[in-house]
């Protein structure tokens, strides 16, 4: 229950906005009500008088209309709603549904909680004119039957007069309503394990917390000939004991949370959010983003730690943050595949700790956390219109696993590290900005995956003395890339042959880079001047002494840091270039 129960309490909190058209925000139904589209709209005077008819823009945002239990999860069966409804429920020639519909309003308008709305409303209907009203204003089409071609049209209502024409605008309307069928509400009274109150039980439970799943429900309704609760209890509400005000709150307010800040992905809804209204950072993104570049790691962590303490200012100690995933796995059936609790502080903290580890310098932005999805889309995406894009069923799965991770402080999985090593060393493969990206974020996660297993501390500047073969390997790889494209004129664009062994590389590292240092030997070393070629081979000769001092097999195969000293090394001679290119200029 921890899920409604958090539901409930957003509910209560925001209940401003419930009812309310506020800028910037999306509307919360009240309870009783439901958010929908009409496609009609009849204003009549304060006599049931018939006065206009007009089509309602497509543009227009949705509206708040009222609704039972049963109508607000109909499907096939008639079920009417208290008072916008579709035409088909307007008109006696469906004597059922007209029956319906009446006797509903007229229960409501003679009760005391009738509104001075209800009367007019219900005095049109009686007179049974809607039909021939709409034909001659023509926004209604005929069957040969003479009935609308489309009964399922939604008429909402203006009476004329009032202060508040608009029914879906008139909020005493809504309380009215709210009021009404709560008091005639019928259902077991039971103690409601959402709140801990004896009330009237729920029924049924609205549909609709999701709207590319709008039939879906998070709680189905009980049925007693499908054995749903049969065996193990005696009444079908002790199956869910949630009451009926409870369930209304908490469905609504989910829903006002997916429209506010859900998001999508692979299929899947992903939701983080704080009771009280304070403003969260979302599960998969960074805990910021640069306005410039940072290089420097220790700007890095310092402008983490502000951060930090800056978002930590806008949480009071009790605030706590919600992590829910809905997934349908039917067209009736939403489920909850992933749900925690967390205090505001732990989780802001649990962010900026993943941020500290799982980061790299990029080339082009500085120091930065890739994103979870970047994660996801370079270890198991494919490119498509020249970006990465990961499957939906792969890719809700796996965002809900590297959240989940992120914020329970578990460990990167091994398959992923091992996918993202697996296309970084493959260039060849793939364009070479998109190359970049993932050779990027698998260093980042490398990163991540050392310090948590490991704990090993991996610098993200250059360590030329790095104890690591691996490492050393990659360095080595980098220079030998380099040299090559030192030799290039300016209009050629091929890959480096150390490019285009990388992946061989990584399997048998020291007989490619024999190979190598031959085809530098014979075809590229004389075509450097004679200062850059003593240090290219000085800088090799260095590399290949630390490389000895390693008694393992030197053919062996690389392990994953080998892209860390590449990487490193392949920056630090470009910077290197770069910086000689300026002191030429200058001089």
């Amino acid at each position: 229950m921890g899920l409604l129960q958090k539901a409930v309490e957003t509910y209560d909190t925001h209940f401003a906005y419930a009812a309310k058209d506020t800028e910037g925000h999306d509307m919360m139904a009240p309870v009783g009500h439901i958010i929908t589209r009409a496609e009609l709209e009849i204003t009549v005077d304060q006599d049931g008088v018939f006065v206009d008819v007009v089509a309602v823009d497509k543009t227009e945002p949705k509206i708040i209309i009222p609704a039972t239990e049963s109508s607000a999860g109909r499907t096939s069966a008639p079920c009417a709603h208290p008072l916008c409804e579709q035409i088909g429920y307007l008109i006696p020639a469906n004597e059922k549904k007209y029956k319906l519909y009446v006797d509903q309003l007229a229960a409501w308008a003679a009760s005391e909680y009738t509104h001075s709305k209800l009367m007019p409303i219900l005095c049109y209907v009686r007179n049974g004119t809607i039909l021939s009203d709409l034909t001659r204003c023509g926004v209604v089409k005929l069957d040969n039957k003479g009935l609308p071609e489309n009964e399922k049209l939604l008429i909402r209502w203006c009476v004329r007069g009032e202060a508040k024409e608009a029914c879906w605008k008139d909020h005493t309307l809504f309380d009215a309503f709210t009021n009404y069928y709560i008091a005639i509400h019928d259902g077991e009274t039971m103690l409601c394990m959402v709140t801990g109150e004896e009330t009237t039980a729920a029924g049924q439970h609205p549909k609709g917390i999701i709207p590319i799943n709008g039939n879906a429900k998070l709680i189905s309704a009980n049925d007693s000939s499908g054995f749903t609760y049969r065996g193990r209890f005696v009444e079908e509400w002790q199956a869910a004991g949630i009451s009926y005000e409870a369930s209304q709150k908490a469905h609504n307010a989910l829903r006002w949370l997916v429209q506010e800040q859900g998001v999508n992905m692979g299929g899947r809804t992903f939701l983080c959010w704080n009771p009280q209204g304070r403003k969260i950072i979302p599960a998969q993104l960074p805990i910021f983003c640069a306005s410039k570049p940072i290089f420097k790691p220790s700007d890095y962590k310092e402008t983490l730690k502000t951060v930090l303490n800056s978002k930590k200012a806008e949480l009071k100690l009790s605030d706590g943050v919600v992590l829910a995933a809905f997934d349908a796995a039917t067209t009736g059936r939403l489920s909850l595949t992933y749900y925690n609790e967390l205090q505001g502080y732990d989780f802001l903290q649990r962010l900026h700790d993943w941020d500290v580890s799982c980061c790299w310098p990029h080339r082009t932005f500085g120091i930065q956390s890739p994103s979870l999805r970047s994660i996801v889309d370079c270890a198991f995406g494919t490119v498509r219109n020249g970006k990465l894009e990961t499957d939906e069923r792969i890719l809700r799965q796996q965002m809900q696993r590297m959240i989940a991770c992120r914020v329970e402080k578990s460990l990167i999985g091994t398959d992923i590290v091992k996918a993202l090593v697996s296309r970084a060393s493959r260039p060849q493969a793939y364009d070479s900005y998109v190359w970049e990206d993932i050779l990027f974020t698998a260093c980042a996660v490398i990163r991540k995956y050392r310090s948590d297993r490991f704990k090993e501390e991996w610098e993200m500047a250059l360590e030329p003395e790095k104890k690591d073969r691996s490492y050393q390997f990659g360095r080595l790889l980098a220079v030998m890339e380099k040299v090559e494209r030192d030799t290039f004129n300016s209009n050629e664009n091929r890959e480096p042959n150390a490019m285009r062994l990388q992946s061989v590389f990584c399997q048998r590292p020291m007989y490619v880079a024999n190979n190598l240092d031959k085809q530098l030997e014979r075809a590229y070393f004389p075509r450097l001047k004679p200062g850059s070629r003593i240090w290219y081979k000085n800088l090799i000769g260095q590399i290949m002494e630390i490389i000895s001092q390693f008694p393992e097999n030197e053919n062996a195969p690389l392990g994953d840091s080998y892209l860390m000293g590449y990487y490193l090394q392949r920056s630090a001679l470009y910077a290197k270039k770069n910086n000689n290119e300026t002191e030429e200029n200058e001089q």
